[in-house]
């Protein structure tokens, strides 16, 4: 199992100190400490993507170690260092500090750093005011590195960050992604909407910037006050959750949010959820195949989509708010933290089966580690500031091992060291909880309160307090079938909207299948033999009754509204334009019943 590395802060009555501890969960106990009983003011720590070396702020120093043996790689004097990165084969490592200038320095000094690890010099010292995308996005071979400058975005190439290689330029361009994987590299790009344009994003692959038309994929849309751009793992998709701040129509006070899908092959669309309400979380599966969604108001829905935008299973229901694909992609943990009560729901996502339910109350993070069989739930500060610790579990839901902090000590994070993909293969998903000897926090089933007046009545649809929905494959009469795609869904509305006009036409039709009264069961209804000239039959008795009781109304005195005098008169001109023949017949009549009784007449020979 891979290591867990913890940062806490101790206090005590002779002096402040920062400990940062490094704990191997093969056998579940802390087997070294980086630094201790150290009296700092500052602290930072971070991994390597491929986690060979590790980087901390002690005093005003910057530290690179190395993992294996802890060997010092690089030390640099950094005061006032707030964020530290390392490049994805660990050969730079970006530094930042806050920007500030003074009256005798009024532009003030460069604030972000790129050192190269190898020779310890600084090979670019950069301008950052902002925190937010501070650090260059690299390429996973670090073939190529970009960042955000102004209204352009300004790609290197192999690190030298001195010569500006390729430019895109789009006007108010606000954030970007780079693609993950192997070459050619792609980039999601967003641009803010104003004076009435939508916002869009575009997708390009590098180094074709040529202009709108080398876009590999373009999607606009409204309602847009930011976005968070996802890739999928093999880099052949984007998702975008765009969001507004306020929500016109007043149904959510967390403002409006939508999810848009973007393909490298041109495809776009627009996710349609089945739930009004906010969007929670967003994740792709490792496969890159598919993506699931928690989203709408409380409780929330979860639903897992295919690369076609199409609900592939449906999990109901239920208090959660954020959602977690293992390394392998082969369990999906659903789960409720923050203002809602831990619970987690375990799922195999190749059987559609639910494999635990535990609860982890008061937890602010949660992590898998790289070996797709346990994970971390942590309760940190400063979101919460009392009850700090974290619990290793396994993913059947029993409680390997629980760590909390001291009195007078706040832990701070919990991070697993990475470790390259296909480390750890995938294994056979487990149903049977793993032995242990904290045991499990399965939840207990909770009767929901009811009224007094209600207790002793049967549970009603309108006496509950939520709408509840349980998973697909657990709905009554359900046969383990996907759901509709969207192609089957619109035929289907067609035939449905078809039925609906036939019926309005003919409204007879539905008559066999409402309740019979006991007159209209005990005498049936004639018929000749032909159910398509019966059907003309009944319509033409249906008229020929409106148009008697309009004259029986018409008799007693009463007010004739304008509508039913044009029901008739409707109804004959209906029957000129079917039956043009009889046009002479009611000039010489004029007699409208007694044309309808013809009409009649001639259906039946």
């Amino acid at each position: 199992m891979a290591p867990l590395l913890t940062r806490a802060l101790c206090i005590s009555m002779q002096n402040l100190y920062k400990t940062l501890a490094c704990c191997s969960v093969s056998d579940i106990r802390p087997v070294d400490y980086f630094f201790s009983h150290w009296n700092l003011l500052h602290a930072l720590r971070l991994w390597s993507d491929h986690s060979s070396c590790h980087a901390h702020v002690l005093f005003v120093r910057v530290t690179v170690v190395k993992v294996a043996d802890g060997s010092q790689v690089r030390s640099f004097d950094l005061p006032k260092t707030a964020m530290l990165e390392f490049s994805p084969l660990n050969s730079v490592l970006a530094t930042w500090q806050v920007y500030s200038n003074t009256q005798e320095n009024p532009q003030g000094d460069a604030n972000l750093q790129l050192w190269d690890l190898q020779t310890g010099t600084c090979l670019k010292a950069l301008y950052q005011k902002k925190v937010q995308g501070w650090c260059p996005s690299w390429s996973d071979d670090e073939k190529i590195a970009v960042r955000s400058v102004n209204n352009e975005l300004h790609f290197f190439e192999n690190n030298d960050f001195n010569t500006i290689a390729n430019k895109l330029h789009l006007q108010k361009v606000s954030e970007f992604v780079l693609s993950p994987g192997s070459q050619p590299s792609k980039v999601a790009v967003y641009v803010p909407g104003s004076k009435g344009a939508p916002s869009f994003v575009r997708l390009y692959q590098y180094p074709n910037f040529g202009g709108p038309t080398c876009a590999l994929a373009n999607k606009s849309f409204f309602k847009a006050d930011r976005v968070t751009m996802l890739w999928n793992k093999k880099a052949t998709a984007v998702l975008v959750q765009a969001s507004v701040e306020v929500d016109k129509t007043g149904a959510s006070y967390y403002g409006e949010q939508t999810l848009h899908y973007l393909a490298t092959n041109g495809e776009t669309s627009a996710v349609q959820l089945q739930k009004n309400g906010p969007i929670y979380d967003v994740a792709w599966s490792p496969s890159s195949t598919e993506f699931c969604v928690v989203y709408g108001f409380m409780p929330a829905k979860a639903t897992v989509y295919n690369l076609k935008c199409d609900p592939v299973f449906d999990f109901g229901t239920g208090p959660r708010n954020a959602v977690y694909y293992s390394p392998q992609g082969h369990i999906l943990v659903l789960a409720g933290f923050g203002n809602l009560r831990g619970q987690m729901e375990v799922w195999d996502v190749k059987k559609w089966k639910q494999v635990s339910k535990p609860q982890a109350p008061d937890s602010t993070h949660f992590a898998w580690c790289p070996d797709g069989e346990h994970v971390v739930t942590s309760t940190c500060a400063p979101r919460l500031r009392v009850s700090n610790g974290y619990k290793i579990w396994h993913y059947t839901g029993t409680v390997l091992y629980k760590q909390d902090t001291p009195t007078g000590t706040e832990l701070w994070e919990t991070v697993w060291q990475p470790f390259p993909d296909g480390t750890f293969p995938e294994k056979p998903v487990k149903y049977q909880a793993a032995p242990s000897e904290l045991g499990s926090t399965e939840a207990k089933p909770a009767q929901a309160y009811r009224p007094p007046a209600l207790r002793n009545k049967p549970v009603t649809a309108s006496s509950k307090l939520h709408e509840e929905e349980p998973p697909q494959n657990m709905r009554p009469g359900a046969t383990g079938d996907k759901q509709l795609s969207k192609t089957a869904l619109k035929n289907q509305k067609k035939r449905e909207a078809k039925k609906a006009a036939k019926q309005e036409m003919n409204p007879d039709a539905l008559e066999p299948q409402s309740d019979p009264s006991p007159a209209s069961s005990a005498q049936p209804e004639p018929s000749c033999g032909d159910p398509e000239t019966d059907k003309k039959i009944k319509n033409v008795k249906k008229k020929l009754k409106a148009i008697d009781e309009l004259k029986a109304l018409q008799a007693t005195g009463k007010p004739i509204q304008k509508n039913q005098v044009l029901f008739g008169q409707t109804t004959v001109t209906h029957t000129f334009n079917k039956y043009p023949q009889f046009i002479h017949l009611y000039i010489q009549l004029e007699n409208r019943d007694l044309l309808l009784k013809c009409i009649l007449f001639l259906f039946l020979f």
